[in-house]
């Protein structure tokens, strides 16, 4: 059991605290999943891309899934192989594309036509050959959050099926471009496995109709998006997303790539807030804490929902809260409505479930520095991210004063 108020009060709050033997059990029992088929699990870093989480499962053999260069750079100081390195994202400019052809990269995941033409035209000029894949959007209803949906022709990810065709002919054709994987991704915090496999059946058969005219793909990159539960969600089981995926690509030699991130990430974490004191609006209760929208945003941008536990000595009567922190805006909560006991100051809250998509979705807003890290090993706790000081957060303004 982690010590959560020893590690507030050695650490203080707001803070993020990692469980990271849970990671290691969610890699190995997603691993085991694909163990009858060729595959990479390659750790999607903007769910938690902290040094030491990307480190931790690099040396668990994972790749990295990357959507900007800077992702790119820090799975390479975190000791992934480039070989198991993949770039995604809609808006790559010429610079990141350029840097990663240079650092020889498993592959770029190109989202549109007129990217594929950049693609070319900059390995052209650095006399290279580039690897991509195509991210092909189904279609499908992923059956999500619509802010998290990535795989119908409404969102702005990927390409329909004829100019994924278009577009892998175009490279098979082209001196400067290796066709070699095909992706798709339709959404995150997926709990629904038909729409997976849906997906899978129709990007498979694109494959098949590649071959027909010589395309022979490598990889097929299902993405991530696998459910964790945050609340009462049946979730899917690692083995039976393996199996709906493995039924499709009947006859085809491919080496499958998984991106997990929240799967792997999300219930290892929790954020740490201290209350402040309570105040009274009327018949409207608030805790007030001093952890922030800043800290963690998803109940305010999602509307997320997310297990509070109080550690506290009171005995009281519970009732209902709205949980905020000290940000200057209405959005500024943890939870709307949320039953707890009467709490005093220093009482502790700890936030479940926050290990993707909380601090990596921070920001500086209202001059708060954003809280530290610390990661749990067997019984070690270790910082793996200080606490921002307020001379971190005015130190690329204060020489223009």
């Amino acid at each position: 059991m982690i010590n959560f108020k020893e590690l507030a009060s050695e650490y203080k709050t707001p803070l993020y605290v990692y469980d990271l033997d849970y990671m290691s059990a969610q890699y190995n029992a997603l691993k085991e999943a694909f163990k009858g088929r060729k595959s990479i699990l390659a750790y999607a870093v903007k769910a938690n891309s902290n040094l030491s989480i990307v480190k931790h499962f690099a040396d668990m053999g994972s790749g990295a899934d990357c959507v900007s260069i800077g992702e790119v750079r820090r799975a390479f100081l975190a000791g992934v192989p480039s070989y198991k390195i993949i770039f995604s994202g809609v808006g790559k400019s010429d610079d990141e594309i350029k840097e990663a052809i240079q650092k020889d990269i498993l592959y770029i995941n190109v989202e549109s036509e007129a990217e594929l033409g950049r693609v070319e035209l900059i390995a052209k000029e650095l006399n290279s050959t580039c690897r991509i894949s195509v991210r092909v959007n189904p279609n499908i209803d992923p059956k999500t959050h619509p802010y998290i949906s990535t795989g119908l022709h409404d969102n702005k990810f990927g390409v329909d099926l004829n100019s994924a065709k278009r577009m892998y002919i175009f490279a098979k054709n082209s001196a400067h471009l290796d066709p070699v994987g095909i992706h798709f991704h339709i959404g995150s915090q997926l709990t629904e496995l038909e729409p997976i496999r849906e997906a899978a059946i129709i990007v498979a058969d694109l494959v098949r109709s590649l071959s027909t005219i010589n395309i022979e793909l490598k990889f097929f990159d299902i993405g991530g998006g696998l459910g964790v539960q945050y609340n009462n969600e049946v979730t899917i089981k690692p083995y039976d997303y393996a199996q709906a995926i493995l039924s499709t690509l009947t006859a085809l030699d491919l080496t499958v790539i998984c991106e997990p991130g929240r799967f792997l990430t999300a219930n290892a974490g929790y954020f740490l807030t201290k209350v402040l004191y309570e105040k009274q609006n009327g018949q409207k209760r608030f805790v007030v804490v001093d952890g922030a929208m800043n800290d963690l945003i998803r109940p305010s941008l999602y509307n997320a929902y997310h297990k509070i536990e109080a550690i506290t000595e009171s005995k009281s009567a519970e009732s209902k809260a709205d949980i905020v922190g000290p940000v200057c805006e209405s959005g500024d909560f943890l939870a709307k409505n949320y039953t707890l006991p009467k709490l005093e100051h220093n009482d502790l809250l700890v936030v479940h479930s926050a290990g993707a998509y909380g601090f990596g979705m921070g920001s500086n807003y209202n001059t708060r520095g954003r809280s530290a890290e610390i990661a749990i090993k067997g019984n070690t706790a270790k910082m793996i991210r200080s606490r921002e000081s307020f001379e971190d957060l005015i130190a690329l303004e204060k020489d223009f004063l």
